[in-house]
């Protein structure tokens, strides 16, 4: 069961002064399937620059993996160790990932002998590994994050396998970018 993340939020007043405008449980969790990842969402904008005005939560609504087109998402992940979320993951393959987006990261069927997780998306992730340790698959090469190591992933193809026991938490923001 992935931990529940506070989120603490700011803004502005009726009368332009800063404060808080949510504090609590980040209401947004996502888990497609038992066994799978777990995914909080934490903030998104819908536009560049993004926009501060008003107090509504955009996490709120259907789940899509990517950001929207100049936008950008920040998000925590729990990846259980893949002993439980592969099973999840092969089930999940069965059909694309569809977001509604019209822009959806299809899991990539070529590569699912490797890892069922692979999948692109058109944006620029920044990943941040809070606990645990995970390896990052790319179409050619891996390598082992652990906590507080940082990868910079640029519109790749790529899957992550947790091959220990624990959970594997980390922390993602993504950004619109065009296709490579």
């Amino acid at each position: 069961m992935a931990r529940e993340i506070r989120r603490v939020v700011t803004g502005h007043n009726a009368q332009g002064k800063s404060c808080f405008i949510h504090d609590g449980a980040a209401p947004h969790v996502y888990q497609r399937s038992p066994g799978s990842s777990i995914v909080t969402e934490l903030w998104q904008t819908s536009s560049t620059p993004a926009n501060n005005h008003g107090v509504d939560d955009p996490t709120l609504g259907a789940f899509r993996l990517p950001p929207d087109k100049n936008g950008s998402k920040f998000r925590i992940i729990h990846y259980p160790p893949d002993k439980e979320r592969i099973a999840a993951l092969q089930k999940e393959h069965q059909s694309t990932v569809d977001d509604g987006s019209g822009r959806a990261a299809a899991l990539d069927k070529a590569h699912a002998g490797r890892h069922p997780g692979f999948h692109k998306t058109s944006s620029i992730d920044y990943a941040i590994v809070l606990s645990g340790e995970i390896h990052a698959l790319m179409e050619e090469g891996e390598v082992l994050l652990k906590t507080g190591d940082v990868l910079v992933q640029r519109g790749t193809n790529h899957a992550w396998s947790n091959r220990s026991d624990e959970p594997a938490i980390l922390a993602f923001v993504l950004i619109d970018a065009e296709p490579v």
